[in-house]
């Protein structure tokens, strides 16, 4: 779905305490942009209108997070989500940062000398058509790239089959282990799950959600 142009949304960004305009500067140093450093340090990639983020870093002051998307326009309302969340709970939004960055090309933000304590891929574009599949953020050199700076574990969530069974091979090519998997996830318990806006919206299509933990090989 092509996004349309929002003039508006780059300057209220721009605004915006927490939001990184150039994530190229922080390269190998991304833990040192929020007060307190010594948090675990989890990262969304693809977070799309914020649905995920705008409930998860609330509700884990414990944690710092960052999210990162390709588009100004829907980083805006992520943004817009966020700041609802924290202003519902009288929260500073010290541990929470949004970026904009093409994930393809995420090797030019973060590097070996960075930290992600975990990464969040949800409901990624599942770029069926075989020319276009290296560009899935679960495709073999993309996650050869997040193992470069990944000292924890990956959350991966879907609802398309394809897209899940076919990154299975991509997380064993690149060197991960899966820790756990689920093809259904809402039938499991003990398992932490914010609910997205598209989470609801395919569930009640009757789709299941699929997921999987993955760490990278020592």
């Amino acid at each position: 779905m092509r996004i349309r142009h929002k003039p508006w949304a780059k300057p209220e960004l721009e605004a915006c305490p927490f939001y990184i305009t150039e994530p190229q500067e922080h390269k190998g140093k991304w833990c040192e942009i929020f007060p307190d450093s010594s948090k675990p340090l989890y990262v969304e990639l693809g977070c799309g209108k914020g649905g995920f983020i705008s409930q998860a870093s609330p509700a884990h002051p414990e944690n710092n997070y960052i999210a990162m998307d390709i588009k100004n326009e829907m980083l805006v309302l992520a943004k817009r989500k966020i700041e609802n969340a924290y202003k519902e709970i009288n929260a500073p939004t010290d541990n929470i940062r949004i970026a904009i960055q093409n994930i393809e090309r995420i090797d030019l933000a973060w590097d070996e000398n960075d930290r992600a304590d975990r990464i969040y891929i949800n409901f990624c574009n599942p770029w069926p058509k075989d020319r276009h599949n290296k560009r899935r953020l679960t495709h073999t050199r993309q996650l050869l790239n997040y193992k470069k700076f990944l000292k924890g574990d990956l959350w991966f969530k879907t609802d398309d089959d394809e897209l899940f069974e076919e990154s299975l091979d991509y997380f064993k090519e690149a060197g991960f282990e899966i820790k756990f998997l689920t093809r259904d996830l809402h039938s499991e318990t003990g398992i932490e799950n914010f609910v997205t806006e598209h989470e609801k919206m395919f569930t009640e299509e009757g789709k299941k959600i699929k997921f999987l933990i993955a760490e990278p090989l020592k």
